[in-house]
């Protein structure tokens, strides 16, 4: 099954663009490799508002906010996860704004062995050529110095309110129920508003593409489970944090799932052949996908094979990790 991407979007930066009755989205001018066309800030309500992921640490955009937020009442800033094009403009809003921060909680803090097995030292012909970032920054709108950013940890970031799967917010206009998403990070949050039927999926599921596991905090099995967990919902439309939002959720999501499930065979079907290295399998998995886009599969890759060791269907030389060779158990 194809996935049905949808990448139709004009963020018009700086403005609020409304989407429906109840929420408004202001687009911050960070476009780059895993931000699409750049962090999308909703803000949920009239009056009494929640805003969620407030985004980089960039002046502008908190200023387009404060703009678009004028003469309301902001009670909640909510954020899905950890990720600096997601969180670190926090601080600025609530500095202009006075409302409490909610998360899941603080960025999670690897152990060293942790860090050293997920960080890859051999993978020299996936990683962007020179010529290839130029090209792509040359195709994206100007960005300043954020599109160089992508997606580090905020590891300054530390909710006033810790949130658990199935809490509620509430605000003057709107309910907003908490859904623990991990996954792409383990602290991430998907919002569901009640009023509308309506996800906000943050990194969890973007129709412009799929979504990158990272090691060493990113779980491909609490990913599967994660998405398994959206169809279980009665959800109309999903809106993630970059790019537009996706009108058939149900459907997409089946596809993202039946989508990981493809990969994984090609990963058994490539070892069937003997032992290979993540490298290896990229580039006789990903042939229709940008080279540029390599490292990122690798890092998916990997995901999929520490899930398969875990399963007890792989093996790898060692403790597994990024430059691990893998063979079937």
């Amino acid at each position: 099954m194809p996935i049905p991407h949808v990448t139709d979007i004009d963020p018009a930066y700086g403005e609020a663009v409304e989407l429906t009755t109840l929420v408004r989205r202001v687009v911050c001018p960070n476009p780059g490799r895993f931000t699409f066309t750049g962090t999308g800030t909703y803000i949920v309500g009239r009056g009494q508002v929640a805003v969620i992921d407030p985004g980089p640490d960039d002046d502008d955009h908190v200023a387009a906010l404060v703009d678009a937020l004028d003469g309301e009442e902001v009670t909640h800033i909510l954020v899905t996860h950890t990720h600096r094009d997601h969180s670190p403009a926090a601080a600025a809003l609530q500095t202009a704004t006075g409302a409490p921060t909610y998360g899941y909680g603080r960025h999670p803090v690897a152990s060293p062995a942790e860090t050293a097995a997920a960080t890859p030292t051999t993978w020299d012909q996936l990683r962007p050529t020179p010529e290839e970032l130029e090209e792509l920054r040359r195709s994206m709108p100007p960005a300043g110095d954020h599109a160089a950013q992508e997606e580090p940890g905020d590891m300054d970031f530390v909710p006033d309110v810790e949130l658990g799967h199935g809490d509620l917010l509430t605000g003057g206009s709107w309910t907003l129920e908490a859904l623990h998403t991990p996954g792409h990070l383990s602290n991430h949050l998907c919002f569901g508003l009640r009023e509308e039927q309506a996800l906000f999926t943050g990194d969890h599921v973007m129709g412009w593409s799929t979504s990158v596991i990272p090691q060493p905090d990113g779980s491909m099995a609490d990913y599967m489970a994660s998405l398994e967990l959206l169809l279980d919902r009665d959800d109309r439309v999903y809106y993630p944090t970059h790019g537009p939002p996706v009108d058939d959720p149900v459907s997409y999501t089946r596809a993202l799932i039946e989508h990981r499930h493809h990969r994984t065979r090609q990963i058994l079907d490539g070892l069937t052949a003997g032992p290979r290295t993540i490298p290896e399998l990229v580039t006789e998995m990903y042939t229709d996908t940008p080279h540029i886009l390599h490292m990122a599969a690798g890092q998916s890759v990997l995901s999929h094979l520490l899930a398969l060791v875990e399963g007890g269907r792989v093996r790898a030389e060692g403790t597994p990790g990024a430059d691990s060779v893998f063979s079937l158990a």
